[in-house]
């Protein structure tokens, strides 16, 4: 027994001290060990990454990248089970869903960080620990800018819950997405705002029903009583409000970097941007590596990779995630033309652990309510 304790004690501390060495080689060290490993897999939320495949694979010919799009719910519920049943996993996972991710993946040991040596300098401390943020992204209310050429049809986040905008409102499940439930736990968080504002939408202050705690509580309450449409997918929910041709569409809860499919698809999306007291909310995208990959080194130069070339616009392997709604966290990569600058934008900037200690109680209430 005591052999065997050693050999498994030594054979951690060989794996961690060449995991180390990993972490701080450049692509050009790393490069022969993948190509020796011939592939890298990853989970992405965002379908964006099938792009990301074919740049990394163009860059990088005999490393073979295999792409999974799932949304993070999806990811965190196969990561898991993936663990318990001794399944090998991604190498890479890209996720969002940051309270989960941090206290569940995280603390699990499910996904452990990973900061390229060539972009460390360039990423705010926060945007590094506990795990690397590659972009921020956003869950804000989005409307049809052709049926609406002059703005946002809204100012007030709670004119949404009046009657005019009865069955006309249209989001996915909170409860089937974890972004749309911290959406939602971040109105909670936010409630003294949604208060003062709820006093500017109706000219009184709020009173709150039985039973309610909150203010946020209660324009959840009031915007589930307002027939709030519940789908299944972002899809549904840019091709609802974003549809040209509509002379009185809905509006809703959508990602801003879903613009940039407004020509291909048709549509019209844009933000409501000048809304109180929020549009919504702003949250990372994590790039994290599975601890026991199979294919470090293809794992490693795949983050490298993600996280941008030193270009302006961070080349090839960031240009998917170089669109309007999305802001780069790497400091010398240049805002996008398009884009409302970050101190500009009303979307709440989420706190996961905040989010993360009521997430759950949110969920309840909401389920209660449907």
């Amino acid at each position: 027994m005591r052999r065997i304790l050693i050999t498994a004690a030594t054979f951690f501390m060989t794996t961690a001290a060449l995991a180390q060495n990993l972490d701080n080689q450049t692509t050009a060290e790393l490069l022969p060990q993948a190509r020796q490993e011939g592939k890298v897999t990853v989970y992405a939320f965002t379908s964006r990454i099938g792009r990301v495949e074919k740049a990394f694979e163009a860059a990088y010919p005999g490393i073979d990248m295999i792409t999974f799009d799932m949304s993070s719910t999806e990811q965190i519920a196969r990561i898991k089970s993936e663990a318990q049943a001794g399944l090998p996993g991604a190498d890479v996972i890209y996720i969002s869903d940051a309270p989960v991710v941090l206290t569940e993946l995280v603390s699990q040991n499910l996904v452990s960080p990973y900061v390229p040596p060539r972009v460390a300098n360039t990423v705010d401390d926060r945007f590094k620990s506990p795990l690397l943020a590659q972009r921020l992204s956003t869950k804000v209310l989005m409307y049809n800018e052709e049926a609406h050429p002059n703005g946002s049809p809204v100012k007030n986040l709670w004119d949404i819950t009046k009657p005019e905008w009865k069955g006309r409102v249209i989001m996915v499940d909170p409860l089937q997405r974890g972004d749309y439930l911290d959406l939602m736990t971040e109105i909670v968080l936010k409630s003294d705002e949604m208060a003062k504002t709820y006093e500017a939408a109706f000219g009184k202050p709020i009173v709150l029903a039985k039973g309610i705690r909150n203010a946020g509580q209660q324009f959840i309450a009031d915007l589930l009583a307002n027939d709030l449409v519940l789908v299944g997918s972002t899809d549904d929910v840019n091709k609802a409000i974003g549809a040209k041709g509509q002379q009185n569409p809905p509006i809703g809860f959508t990602s801003y970097s879903d613009r940039r499919d407004n020509e291909d698809e048709g549509w019209a999306l844009q933000v409501a941007n000048d809304v109180e007291p929020s549009n919504g909310i702003v949250f990372p995208a994590f790039l994290a590596l599975n601890p026991k990959t199979t294919n470090p080194a293809a794992a490693r130069l795949a983050v490298d990779f993600m996280m941008g070339d030193d270009s302006d616009t961070g080349g090839e392997g960031f240009k998917p995630f170089y669109v309007a709604g999305d802001w780069p966290t790497r400091s010398d990569i240049k805002p996008h033309p398009d884009a409302i600058p970050l101190a500009d934008f009303k979307g709440w900037q989420m706190v996961p652990a905040e989010t993360a200690k009521i997430r759950a109680e949110v969920a309840d209430f909401i389920l209660a309510l449907q």
